[in-house]
């Protein structure tokens, strides 16, 4: 379970406004990623605060809420579809992460979910491999980073029925590269992601 640990570390260090880093949405074939930065009061309890992947939607939700009230500060923010296809996946992760992390009112340091700094990045900062179930600060962002991208992909959903968005949220599930086989890509489709399902007819 995540702890204050890597929190209170950087706080050992003179930094204050610390905050956690993750993203939700580089694997799908379609819509945008999204990234979150959380700061929260220091050893904040939030009970069951876990990776976003470990928890069921609806705890997933009830979850954003109280993160939200409890927060020093938050920032959510997106890398587009243009910015997929023009950059590539990880580079519009990186755009996405910069823009949470610049989103938030004060912040000196930041730890950012995964093994490689993000490009960009203006503030002191530490990876953390599996971070979202090690560190406090970064499962909070996870969850605000899953659910926002979550919700986006449910409003798709009533735009372009025919791909049951709300089923599977955009993944590369069998339902969904059957029914993108079955009628095309649509505009949210990240067509550098289809090419294996498309093959020729790209």
């Amino acid at each position: 379970m995540p702890d204050f640990s890597y929190e209170q570390a950087a706080r050992d260090s003179g930094f204050k406004y610390i905050c956690g880093v993750d993203e939700a949405g580089r694997g799908p074939l379609a819509g945008p990623v999204c990234a979150a930065a959380v700061i929260l009061p220091e050893n904040c309890d939030i009970e069951g605060l876990n990776d976003s992947k470990k928890l069921s939607e609806k705890k997933r939700e009830s979850l954003f809420d109280i993160i939200i009230e409890k927060a020093v500060d938050y920032h959510i923010a997106f890398g587009s579809l243009e910015e997929i296809e023009e950059h590539n996946i990880l580079n519009a992760t990186y755009f996405a992460m910069n823009r949470a992390i610049n989103g938030l009112k004060e912040v000196d340091f930041a730890l950012i979910d995964g093994n490689r700094v993000p490009t960009g990045i203006k503030v002191p900062c530490a990876t953390v491999v599996k971070g979202d179930a090690k560190s406090m600060s970064i499962a909070a962002a996870s969850i605000l980073a899953k659910v926002t991208r979550d919700r986006l992909l449910l409003e798709y959903d009533e735009k372009y029925p025919i791909y049951e968005f709300a089923k599977h949220k955009g993944y590369g599930t069998k339902l969904h590269t059957d029914l993108i086989k079955q009628y095309g890509p649509c505009e949210i489709h990240r067509m550098s992601f289809l090419k294996n399902i498309l093959g020729e007819k790209k």
